[in-house]
């Protein structure tokens, strides 16, 4: 090994892939990085500093082994880096492009916090993922020997996937219903292109296939086929959902055309990307070509419409988020290349009223101060009345967030607890909901939240499943 194959943070600058030009990427869906080199990653890699407490593992919800493939890539190890990285999760290549790094490992990297800037390890992953996938490193699904039990799990997301990848290892028949015609949720219809390209995906998804998971893709639980029927079917069942119910704007103009919901306007663009007729994005209702688009909201749903809306050709977008740069929940690498495509922030402002002549023409809004802490901690946004101004909007997209769709009423399950926030609830040790043999994971469970938390919670529940079909298949044997 080296000697200095890592520590080389003080001659060695934090670097990232470099970026397409603004203007061109403005033009098209595609991914706005260059793929790296193996010596600009293992450049990058060799600036880990090694940590005792790596403060980047700790931090990731999946507790990815970040030094020690670090320190492998620096060395030129690559398929072992890889293998190491490919360990804890399922899908290392889309985290790496997805994951809000700044937020999450980069952010808590020991040099981000010594002067020295972090490594850029969301990068690096990505880089093992795409380089595995064109060196054939990345293996079949090989399951164990059959058990003779089987799991259906409903919903084809990141949560779903990963733990279908890992009961089908066990051994067990897997079965995915989805009431979508393509697997992936939001990893499909709800991240566009330019961040996340969609055979990065369906590539995953081949692979599943391809180990024997069956794939049920239009089926919707309630309509198509019951809860009640699904758990007589297999031996267990996971709800992994996510939460698509968008949540709503309580102010006078909502309801007038040409208000959308994000999870609308994404879902036909990629639609759209893929090939698909879709009429709405065809005819405009759902399309921002020559329009004044306002996005409100400043997650990162927020900045994936902004973005979209650009590249769709609208004549302006402009961005309505009622706190400052420094308390949006969004990626501050997304703002940044929103702002560099044109997106223009307004920040402390928010939607007082939509007018227009029988659709959507303007947004009234609020200038906004900062006040006291509310009870998650940020500081809560107050309207200052004196401050109101007017914006042209022909479309008004609405980012403002997901809620749980009524599952107990969808689904004609009675029985099946949900908490006061309408996510299911689950015992925390087994992540098995009120039902006997069914479970729950992901945004369904623990609210919306990111990627690679739903792949943290498809890993858990998978282990957990595994205990309850194990102990169950004892005791029938002993019965």
């Amino acid at each position: 090994m080296a000697k200095d194959s890592t520590l080389r943070f003080v001659d060695r600058e934090q670097r990232y892939p470099a970026k397409r030009d603004a203007i061109a990427r403005r033009a098209d869906f595609e991914e706005i990085t260059a793929r790296w080199r193996e010596s600009e990653a293992a450049e990058q890699a060799s600036r880990c500093s090694q940590c005792g407490v790596p403060y980047c593992q700790s931090h990731c919800p999946l507790h990815n082994h970040i030094p020690d493939w670090l320190r492998l890539t620096a060395e030129g190890r690559l398929r072992e880096a890889y293998d190491l990285s490919a360990r804890t999760s399922t899908m290392p290549e889309i985290c790496g492009r997805i994951c809000p790094q700044d937020r999450l490992c980069e952010g808590n990297c020991v040099l981000e916090f010594t002067g020295h800037d972090a490594v850029t390890i969301g990068s690096v992953e990505k880089f093992l993922g795409d380089t595995a996938w064109a060196e054939g490193w990345v293996a079949p699904l090989e399951p164990a020997a059959p058990t003779g039990q089987s799991v259906g799990v409903v919903g084809a997301g990141p949560a779903g996937l990963t733990a279908a990848e890992y009961l089908r290892e066990a051994g067990h028949e897997v079965h995915i219903y989805d009431r979508h015609d393509r697997p992936g949720g939001l990893l499909v219809y709800g991240i566009p292109g330019f961040k996340l390209d969609k055979t990065v995906v369906d590539r995953r998804v081949e692979r599943l296939e391809q180990g024997g998971i069956e794939i049920h893709r239009g089926v919707d639980i309630g309509r198509d086929i019951s809860l009640e029927e699904l758990r007589k079917r297999h031996d267990a069942v996971l709800i992994a959902t996510g939460v698509y119910q968008s949540r709503a704007l309580t102010v006078d103009g909502a309801d007038l055309p040409g208000v959308v919901r994000a999870i609308d306007y994404l879902t036909a663009s990629n639609r759209s990307g893929y090939g698909d007729d879709v009429p709405e994005h065809r005819d405009g209702t759902l399309g921002s070509e020559g329009k004044d688009v306002v996005v409100i909201g400043g997650g990162d749903t927020a900045m994936d419409c902004v973005r979209t809306a650009i590249r769709q050709g609208a004549a302006s977008v402009k961005c309505l988020y009622r706190r400052d740069r420094d308390n949006m929940p969004g990626s501050r690498a997304e703002v940044a290349h929103a702002e560099e495509e044109g997106v223009e922030f307004l920040w402390l402002s928010g939607p007082a009223r939509i007018e227009g002549d029988g659709r959507a023409e303007r947004v009234h809004a609020d200038r906004m101060t900062l006040g006291e802490p509310d009870a998650s901690g940020r500081r809560r946004p107050v309207v200052d009345p004196e401050t109101s101004f007017a914006l042209d909007a022909d479309l008004v997209i609405l980012a403002l967030g997901f809620e749980a769709e009524p599952l107990p009423e969808l689904f004609a399950a009675d029985d099946l607890a949900v908490d006061r926030w309408g996510t299911l609830e689950c015992a925390s040790d087994t992540m098995m909901t009120s039902l006997d043999g069914v479970f729950a994971a992901g945004d369904i469970a623990r609210g919306a939240s990111l990627v690679v938390w739903a792949v943290r919670d498809g890993r858990d529940v998978a282990e957990t499943m595994q205990a309850y079909l194990t102990a169950n298949r004892t005791d029938a044997e002993a019965a």
